[in-house]
């Protein structure tokens, strides 16, 4: 495509498309690039020019843009079925996955709901949390709590257990409150403290909140081993043992929103394996399609089922989307869970990020970086003494550079798709340092 016709894209789409997540006059200086195709761990525009997709296309993209296993699968479903409504009927690739996911859990958590988006899944969650109270007498639990620094979605409800004040404070007169909690965040250590220390004092927090709230209280939610959102904030899985022991002895639910940390992002499959614990509810979307299509569930266990279980219509939960368990987006997350067992990709993931974490090395000593850190398939640092309109010059420097990084305020992070060749690994590293090291010096 002629120069002209790259810049002819860009006008339209400033035109008529309201893009997520921005501030729209600043596409008048920050680019706004049109994308041709993907292939593989690149994404390319209309003048052939790639970029390295570094951020998995907002955290979704798990093996790679046109991954061919995944097309496969999806173009045989579309010559069987592409959607039937859910309600009064099923579908195999609905069933497989629902079978498939709770073995995972080893039928803790049996029963699976189906929605579109992340911010659907938190919903859910949280109003099947609440009624299922109600259905068993305790409607006096109405109070949910998050942490301080969260994000579960941006729908009203979602928003209402999310504490990031960009996204929250235009919308407080429309919010129902929640609690709020300390966040287990290891960059709070003092002197002397460890990541454990810190888990410690935040799960303290819970239990005091616990003791004098507990019966007014239905959940806590939490994203679990990395706050994204808030810039990528980790901590010590004991926090999730902590408080599962507190959910269960205040009569708590706990939903853990594993949207962003799931799917094999923090290591395990599931983030809560790695503390030894099942929640109440489980939240899942972005990677569990491949990143293809959207799709979300909330897997939960069978004594929540059963307080819906009922003769009584108005017991029931009256919940419902009408592409809930999409054929299409449920082939395509059964193709994804396959390439997990086939290409053993949890093992080779250990290898992936010990070889990108050593090659970050030099960004882990970098005088103007502090709280380099790294859980499973996430690498996050923060800049020291950063310009103010860091995260948009550092964006739109890693395009120069051949790639897609999107900074979360000081933030630097990394989380690519699970397919990266060492060479793509080692590219991606002294890239990042280049940028680093361009911006910081502007």
């Amino acid at each position: 495509m002629e120069p002209n016709k790259q810049s002819d894209w860009v006008a339209r789409s400033l035109r008529n498309v309201w893009h997520p997540c921005t501030q729209m006059q600043h596409h008048e200086t920050v680019p706004l690039i049109p994308v041709s195709h993907g292939r593989g761990a690149w994404l390319y525009d209309h003048e052939g020019k790639r970029y390295l997709d570094a951020i998995s296309s907002w955290w979704v993209n798990l093996f790679g843009h046109a991954n061919p296993r995944i097309n496969a699968a999806l173009k045989e479903q579309l010559d069987l079925l592409e959607h039937a409504m859910l309600a009064g009927f099923t579908h195999e690739p609905v069933i497989r996955l629902s079978e498939q996911l709770a073995a995972l859990t080893g039928d803790v958590l049996g029963h699976c709901f189906y929605a579109s988006d992340g911010a659907s899944a938190v919903e859910i969650a949280l109003k099947m949390s609440f009624h299922s109270w109600r259905n068993r007498g305790h409607g006096d639990k109405q109070e949910f709590v998050c942490l301080k620094g969260s994000y579960h979605g941006e729908t009203i409800g979602a928003l209402a257990v999310t504490d990031v004040a960009l996204f929250k404070d235009a919308y407080g007169p429309l919010l129902r409150a929640s609690q709020t909690v300390m966040s287990p965040d290891a960059r709070q250590a003092v002197d002397g403290e460890t990541a454990q220390d810190v888990a410690r004092r935040a799960a303290a927090d819970v239990e005091r909140l616990f003791q004098q709230r507990g019966d007014k209280i239905a959940a806590i939610i939490i994203e679990p081993l990395v706050q994204c959102a808030t810039g990528m904030a980790m901590h010590d899985p004991l926090y999730l043992t902590l408080v599962r022991e507190l959910c269960d002895r205040h009569q708590v639910h706990l939903i853990l929103d594993e949207i962003a940390v799931g799917c094999g992002r923090t290591g395990t499959f599931f983030a809560c394996e790695q503390a030894g614990i099942w929640p109440d509810f489980l939240c899942l979307s972005k990677g569990i399609s491949g990143g293809y299509l959207p799709l979300s569930l909330v897997m939960t266990r069978d004594d929540i089922y059963q307080a819906f279980y009922s003769a009584d219509v108005t017991r029931g939960f009256l919940h419902s989307h009408s592409y809930t368990g999409n054929p299409l987006a449920c082939r395509a997350a059964l193709a994804t869970l396959q390439i997990f067992q086939d290409d053993h990709v949890l093992a080779h993931n250990r290898a992936r990020a010990e070889r990108l974490t050593q090659a970050l090395a030099p960004l882990a000593n970098h005088e103007r970086v502090r709280h380099f850190r790294q859980r499973g398939m996430i690498w996050a640092f923060d800049a020291i003494r950063a310009p103010a309109d860091f995260s948009r010059r550092f964006f739109a420097t890693a395009l120069e550079h051949e790639l897609l990084m999107r900074p979360i305020g000081p933030t630097v992070y990394m989380m690519p798709p699970y397919i990266l060749s060492d060479e793509e690994i080692d590219g991606l590293a002294a890239s990042t340092l280049a940028v680093f090291n361009q911006v910081m010096a502007a």
